[in-house]
C-alpha cells in the first residue's frame, strides 16, 4: 500500500516526464509528506545530511538538527552571507511524518542591519532543543509532534518560530540579535526525492540531479554542496536550456548583482549552464575572460580593472563594488567546477540605433552560438524593452525588440524594488544638460518584502517587459575604483581580506 502511495504521489507532482532542471528548480507549492512513522524516517534524514557532506549538531531524541555555518557561493570571501539549515521533524499522523527545513542567513554587513541589531555569532544559541528533564511516553509524543526550547533560548516553541518565518523582514536584516529564517520548501522537496525512494525502497527511484559540470573541471560538486542562497521564487519557470532572460535594472545597486550570482547559481546547481551577459564595453572581454579562469589573486584583480571603463569620469553604476564582486562569486563557481560564462555586449562607440542594433547583435550571436544553455543578460531597462519605442524617439527600437525579433525564447523583466538607494548620473544639480553628476540618489518603490522573486504576467505591458524582478530594499554600491585598485580588500577599505588576514573576513563599515 506504501508503494502505491508513493507511486501515486510521483504522478501527481508531476516527476514522470519532467525534466530534471524544472523538478530541481521550481519552487514547491505544497509540503512533502513522508508516507512513515517520523522514528522511521529521521535516520534516513541523518544519513542524507551525512551523505551530502553538511555537518550537523543534533539534539538527541528531539527529531531536530542543525547545519554548520556555509557562505554563500562556496569560497567567496567577499560576499558576507552565510547559511545554516535547522531541520525538524514532524508527526503529520501515527503512520506519517514531515520535515520542515528553515534556511537561516546572517551577514557581518552592519549596513543592512536594522538599527540597534547586533550580530551573535554564538553556536549554542537556540540550541538544544529538548526540554529539561525526564519524559513520560505521553511527553515524549507530544515532544515529537511539537518540539519545544529551553527558558534560555530567545523563542520558547516552534510556534514562535513559525510566527518569525511567517512574517521574515529577509535575509538582508536580522531577527533577535542574529540572522533571519525562512521556510525553505525547495531544499524539503530535494530531501524528499533522495529519501522518500530509499524508504519505499523503490528500485528504479529518480537519480539524483547533476549540477552542470563545466567542461575543463575535472569534477564537480555534487548538488548541495554549493551554498546558492535562499531559492530565488519564480527562477525554475524560466532557467532552461536555450531561454533567454533580459533583466532590465536601475545601475548602481548592491542587490541585483548579487540576484544575477544567485541566479546563475541555483540554475547550475539544478544542472544547467549558464551565460551571464554584461553592459560593460566589447573590449574588456579579455580581461574578464582572463579573470574568470584566475586564481583571483591581487595581480588578477589588477589586470582587470586596468581596463579604462572601470575608472571612468562618469561612472554610472556599471562599474560598481557589487558588480566586481559579482565577477568574483562567478569566478569561484567557475573554480569549484560549474558551468558558467560571462561574456560583456556594449559598443560605447556607437550611439542611439546603432548602439541598440549592435548590442542586439552581440547577444544574438551568443545566443546562437550555444543554445544549450540558459542566458542571463543584465542591461540597462531602457534597452532591455520589447516593444518600439521611448518618450523622445518614437521609433527607437531596443535591443530587447531586436532579440525577440530574432530569438525563440526571449522573457524580459523589468526591476522591481523597495525604497533605497543607488548610484546613478543624472544632470548636474544646476541644470547644465552636457555635464552629468554621478552619486548616490534615493531610489522609490514599493516594498514587496525582501525576499528575490521572478514574477510574470500574462501578457506584456506597454514597455515591453513580461514582468519583474524583484530584489528588496536597494542599496547604492560605489565605483569599484572609489573602494580601491585591484583586489578587493588589499589594504582599500574594502570586503575582501588582505593577504595577512588568514580566515577572517573584513567588511564595509
Amino acid at each position: 500500500m506504501r508503494q502505491i502511495t508513493y507511486t501515486l504521489l510521483l504522478l501527481s507532482l508531476g516527476w514522470l516526464g519532467c525534466t530534471a532542471h524544472r523538478g530541481a528548480l521550481d519552487y514547491p507549492d505544497r509540503e512533502a509528506i513522508y508516507d512513515r512513522p517520523l522514528a522511521e524516517m529521521w535516520p534516513e534524514v541523518r544519513e542524507f545530511f551525512t551523505r551530502n557532506q553538511l555537518p550537523f549538531r543534533e539534539d538527541q531524541g528531539s527529531m531536530v538538527l542543525e547545519t554548520d555555518w556555509r557562505q554563500e557561493f562556496g569560497g567567496s570571501k567577499i560576499s558576507g552571507f552565510f547559511h545554516r539549515y535547522m531541520v525538524v521533524g514532524r508527526r503529520e499522523t501515527p503512520t506519517s511524518s514531515k520535515l520542515q527545513i528553515f534556511r537561516i542567513t546572517k551577514s557581518l554587513n552592519k549596513t543592512l542591519a536594522n538599527s540597534g541589531n547586533q550580530v551573535d555569532w554564538s553556536p549554542t544559541r537556540a540550541w538544544d532543543m529538548g526540554p529539561r528533564g525526564p519524559r513520560s511516553e505521553e511527553e515524549k509524543d507530544a515532544y515529537l509532534a511539537e518540539p519545544t526550547q529551553p527558558q534560555s533560548a530567545p523563542l520558547t516553541s516552534s510556534e514562535d518560530w513559525e510566527e518569525v518565518i511567517a512574517t521574515p523582514r529577509g535575509e538582508t536584516s536580522f531577527f533577535a540579535e542574529s540572522g533571519q529564517g525562512q521556510r525553505d520548501l525547495v531544499m524539503e522537496w530535494r530531501v524528499f526525492r533522495e529519501v522518500a525512494p530509499l524508504l519505499a525502497k523503490e528500485e528504479n527511484a529518480p537519480k539524483p540531479v547533476r549540477v552542470a559540470k563545466a567542461p575543463s573541471a575535472k569534477e564537480a560538486p555534487s548538488q548541495f554542496a554549493v551554498e546558492c542562497g535562499l531559492p530565488i521564487i519564480g527562477l525554475g519557470k524560466q532557467a532552461k536550456p536555450g531561454a533567454v532572460l533580459l533583466l532590465g535594472e536601475v545601475h548602481g545597486t548592491r542587490e541585483v548583482p548579487r540576484f544575477v550570482a544567485q541566479a546563475a547559481c541555483q540554475a547550475m546547481v539544478a544542472g544547467t549552464p549558464v551565460t551571464v551577459g554584461l553592459e560593460l564595453p566589447l573590449e574588456n572581454q579579455g580581461r574578464v575572460d582572463a579573470f574568470l579562469d584566475s586564481q583571483g589573486t591581487e595581480a588578477d584583480w589588477l589586470k582587470l580593472m586596468e581596463a579604462p571603463f572601470w575608472r571612468s569620469p562618469y561612472p554610472d553604476g556599471r562599474g560598481s563594488e557589487a558588480m566586481a564582486n559579482m565577477l568574483e562569486h562567478l569566478r569561484q563557481l567557475r573554480s569549484q567546477g560549474l558551468d558558467v560564462d560571462v561574456f560583456v555586449f556594449d559598443h560605447p562607440k556607437a550611439n542611439g540605433q546603432q548602439r541598440e542594433d549592435a548590442m542586439a547583435a552581440t547577444v544574438a550571436f551568443q545566443v546562437e552560438s550555444s543554445p544549450q544553455r540558459f542566458h542571463v543578460v543584465l542591461s540597462g531597462n531602457i534597452h532591455s524593452r520589447t516593444k518600439k519605442g521611448l518618450p523622445w524617439d518614437p521609433q527607437h527600437r531596443p535591443m530587447g525588440l531586436l532579440l525577440k525579433e530574432k530569438l525563440d525564447d526571449v522573457v524580459a523583466l523589468d526591476m522591481a524594488y523597495a525604497t533605497g538607494t543607488t548610484w546613478i548620473c543624472s544632470v548636474d544639480s544646476k541644470g547644465v544638460k552636457s555635464s552629468l553628476d554621478c552619486g548616490v540618489r534615493e531610489a522609490k518603490g514599493k516594498d514587496n518584502g525582501s525576499r528575490f522573486f521572478v514574477h510574470t504576467w500574462d501578457s506584456v505591458n506597454s514597455e515591453g517587459y513580461h514582468g519583474v524582478f524583484y530584489v528588496g530594499s536597494v542599496n547604492a554600491s560605489a565605483p569599484a575604483v572609489q573602494r580601491g585598485l585591484g583586489r578587493p580588500g588589499a589594504d582599500d577599505n574594502t570586503v575582501h581580506p588582505a593577504s595577512d588576514q588568514g580566515s577572517r573576513v573584513a567588511f564595509v563599515r
